[in-house]
């Protein structure tokens, strides 16, 4: 069974920059899909932040595009989420995405 493991979110001030981590037990090959979603408290569902097609496709959310930078590294079986100008709009739950795994989620907290 795939485990993801996720690091580097935090507390951060407005205007501030994070970089999230993922490492895939088993593995990330340059074709396999991967991602970050969020989900905002008291938000119904989760939102598909950023995210890497089999084809190599980098696509952003509207509220990412500009600001934040995914990317992968299959020599480390990881993927990552440069965040920078950082809003409190941007606090929620993130979450990573290897092929059909979810990690468990790590909290950004961004204050104003």
């Amino acid at each position: 069974q795939e485990h993801l493991v996720e690091s580097g979110g935090g507390l951060v001030q407005a205007g501030g920059s994070l970089r999230l981590s993922c490492v895939s037990s088993a593995g990330i090959n340059t074709y396999d899909f991967v991602g970050w979603a969020r989900h905002i408290q008291g938000k119904q569902q989760r939102q598909l932040v950023a995210h890497i097609t089999t084809h190599g496709a980098v696509n952003y959310a509207d509220f990412a595009r500009g600001r934040f930078t995914i990317s992968k590294d299959t020599a480390n079986s990881a993927v990552y989420l440069q965040m920078n100008d950082l809003t409190s709009n941007d606090t929620a739950m993130y979450y990573c995405m290897v092929r059909n795994s979810w990690g468990q989620g790590i909290q950004v907290t961004v204050s104003s």
